[in-house]
């Protein structure tokens, strides 16, 4: 039996409201399976722009749209958490402010949450100037035991194309304040506590890659936030001790490389077969 659900999204003060408007119509008005409740929210103040372009979408969207603001912004994991607490259904979907969704995304995916499933990601394509300008793509780990192996050492997840339960992402501590690295977190602690998770290796999103992207998923600050999360990863029995000193290794030190190879280790080293943390080119916590 078809589920209703909520479509989670939220935007900050350095999203373009072209690509605002083009990732909210993608989600709800192209989809061949609508949203039943839409949940918009603001993450601290946004430009002109951008306010006028959230006032109309809110205004013309053909299903409902819960519109939070928040005064400060706070990063995206707590106006995340903020808008899983706004939803009216247990069943609620994450989009990006800056992606493109297919038109049959929430076609295929909906069924396995309603089969079973507490989480369900997908595969992505990642796009450049626009969407017949692929470079790249993602494509996740599929088979359950693997994906719980895979997530001792990278993220198994395409967070812009997740899925699921939010009594499941409640029960496991919601997304809490882990900067930069909210997602992985969630995702490791819904697999701790028994979460059915399933990956779809089809991509049914297009990601946007914008100018700098290798550039942004390093330094001190990327550095300082994979460094946080391991540890806690570690603390929690998540991982292993051979599995952390790989992880500060390997994930750490690639935080420090120069940008010029950075592309090239993420592939091979931090993000292999696409499946790739969610690295903040688009949203961060320093928002």
């Amino acid at each position: 039996m078809a589920e209703p659900f909520a479509l989670l999204l939220t935007v900050y003060g350095g999203d373009r409201a072209d690509h605002v408007r083009e990732a909210f119509r993608s989600a709800v008005d192209a989809q061949t399976r609508r949203p039943d409740q839409v949940i918009l929210v603001q993450d601290g103040p946004v430009s002109a722009e951008l306010a006028e372009c959230l006032a109309r979408l809110t205004g013309e969207s053909p299903v409902p749209v819960t519109f939070l603001p928040i005064e400060r912004n706070g990063g995206l994991g707590l106006a995340l958490d903020a808008g899983l607490a706004a939803s009216r259904y247990d069943v609620v979907a994450r989009m990006d402010a800056d992606d493109i969704a297919m038109p049959h995304r929430f076609a295929t995916q909906l069924p396995v949450i309603e089969q079973g499933a507490d989480l369900v990601g997908a595969g992505m394509l990642e796009f450049g100037t626009g969407r017949d300008d692929i470079v790249g793509s993602r494509t996740p780990v599929s088979d359950p035991e693997h994906i719980a192996r895979y997530a001792r050492l990278h993220d198994p997840f395409n967070h812009p194309t997740i899925v699921y339960r939010r009594t499941a992402v409640l029960a496991a501590g919601g997304y809490g304040h882990m900067p930069l690295m909210e997602d992985y977190w969630l995702f490791a602690r819904m697999i701790a506590s028994g979460a059915t998770v399933v990956n779809l290796p089809e991509p049914l999103v297009y990601y946007r890659v914008g100018e700098g992207a290798y550039e942004r998923r390093g330094g001190l600050t990327l550095l300082r936030a994979e460094l946080r999360l391991q540890r806690e990863l570690r603390r929690s029995g998540f991982t292993s001790l051979a599995q952390y000193l790989r992880n500060v290794s390997v994930r750490g030190g690639y935080r420090l490389t120069p940008a010029w190879i950075r592309r090239p280790m993420y592939r091979r080293f931090v993000a292999p077969r696409g499946a790739g943390d969610r690295a903040p080119v688009k949203e961060t916590s320093e928002r």
